[in-house]
């Protein structure tokens, strides 16, 4: 027989069915032929799952009885003799192979995590209909939304205040607060300085007086303070007035300062053999022309002339309280020098505020002092805590306050919220005389 590319070849079997393509084709295999074999499980051509299920198909038998002959093989005619009936093996070899399905776990794995989205509730719709100005609690507030670089500015121009209103109220007298703990190194001069150029910077006209002789007011505030310059020792021993020796802040509005030079030192020694030696730095803030909302005086750490002159010149005591165990060691024995004065040269004087300064809240022991003095002094603890902040103590070196430093660190957040209560106490309760 003659090869021409198809097993059925219509010269011979007279058939004008489709025939079947070598390409087909498989060795030693015919349609219904006995014993065919399956194709190879690698064949690209089929696939995975057609190579594990037998190919449906006639029963491969080596022959098949006839009703009116013996049995004879089964050839490509036999398969063909049925008009318009195609070759049910190469059918079923040819059928489209069913797409892999998935389980349900690599579905579940598959399919994509959607984030949750907040849905209003029902209740916020509801008022938002009936309001157009309400404001939903499910909202995130500015603080939430606003990252922590616009919420330091904005608490930098809170505190510089370009504007220059007074949004701290001003007191009905001038109140002289005098800044006073035997024990150096809690801060007085950095809380000093600082709560000054707070409430200069809100309105109020301040006045700053330098009586430490180390003269670190002077230098906070970057006043001049070499010797030769007119300073707070020629108006104690020389009578000059204050406002002769008085100088303006640079850059800061309403505020002065009164410098203190080397000679401060030599003051005390002085003082010894002058009358009213305890008053001296008194009649000089009373003779100032000018009227002031607050007067701060920075002592020195002792409890010499300087310090009892600083007492009986304030009607207020501000006493700044590192806290550590040292700071309340030395407490009890400056309150006993209080009250000596208040008994025999100053009955106005009185404790009005306490400021915890250099709080470390990673220390138990910070707490453990705060309580104790919150216990002892109830109401005169101010609520603002000054934390310890590197900026606080780079600012003197600039010759500035950490509220122009860096107005948007821990230390100038801190130090303006202490003055805003120092400034509403003063309404409240007005203390002090006209200057």
């Amino acid at each position: 027989m003659h090869d021409d590319g198809r097993y059925d070849d219509p010269r011979v079997t007279g058939s004008t069915g489709d025939p079947v393509s070598r390409e087909t084709d498989y060795p030693n295999w015919s349609p219904g032929a006995a014993g065919a074999p399956m194709p190879a499980a690698d064949d690209p051509l089929v696939s995975r799952d057609e190579a594990a299920v037998p190919i449906a198909g006639p029963e491969p038998t080596a022959g098949r009885r006839s009703a009116d002959g013996p049995s004879r093989p089964v050839n490509a005619a036999d398969v063909r003799q049925t008009p318009g009936r195609r070759n049910t093996a190469a059918a079923v070899r040819f059928e489209p192979a069913v797409p892999h399905q998935p389980t349900a776990a690599a579905t579940r794995d598959a399919t994509p995590v959607v984030p949750d989205v907040p849905v209003a509730s029902a209740e916020s719709l509801a008022a938002v209909a009936t309001d157009p100005t309400y404001v939903s609690r499910e909202t995130p507030t500015r603080e939430e939304d606003d990252p922590p670089l616009a919420m330091e500015a904005m608490r930098a121009v809170q505190i510089l205040n370009p504007s220059g209103e007074v949004t701290m109220p001003r007191p009905d007298r001038t109140r002289v607060m005098c800044v006073a703990n035997q024990k150096g190194g809690v801060g007085k001069t950095t809380t000093t300085v600082n709560l000054a150029v707070a409430l200069a910077l809100h309105g109020n006209r301040v006045l700053v007086v330098d009586l430490d002789p180390q003269g670190n007011a002077s230098t906070g505030l970057n006043v001049p303070h070499h010797t030769g310059i007119p300073d707070v020792y020629d108006c104690l021993i020389n009578s000059v007035p204050l406002s002769e020796v008085a100088q303006a802040v640079e850059g800061i509005p309403n505020l002065w300062c009164v410098p203190a030079t080397i000679d401060l030192a030599g003051a005390e020694i002085e003082l010894v053999s002058v009358v009213a030696r305890e008053s001296r730095l008194d009649r000089a803030i009373a003779a100032y022309p000018g009227q002031f909302d607050y007067v701060f005086i920075d002592c020195p750490p002792s409890l010499g002339l300087l310090t009892v002159n600083a007492l009986v010149a304030a009607q207020e005591v501000l006493i700044p309280i590192q806290c550590e165990y040292y700071a309340l060691e030395g407490l009890n024995q400056l309150i006993n020098n209080i009250n000596l004065v208040r008994q025999h040269l100053n009955p106005k004087l009185d404790v009005s505020t306490i400021l915890l300064t250099m709080y470390d809240r990673r220390t138990r022991l910070a707490d453990a002092v705060e309580q104790d003095v919150r216990n002892h002094f109830g109401d005169k603890v101010l609520q603002a805590v000054i934390p310890r902040n590197v900026r606080v103590s780079e600012a003197p070196s600039y010759g500035q306050s950490v509220m122009t430093y860096d107005p948007g660190s821990r230390g100038a957040t801190s130090y303006f919220e202490a003055a805003q209560e120092i400034a509403e106490r003063g309404v409240k309760e007005p203390v002090g005389r006209n200057a």
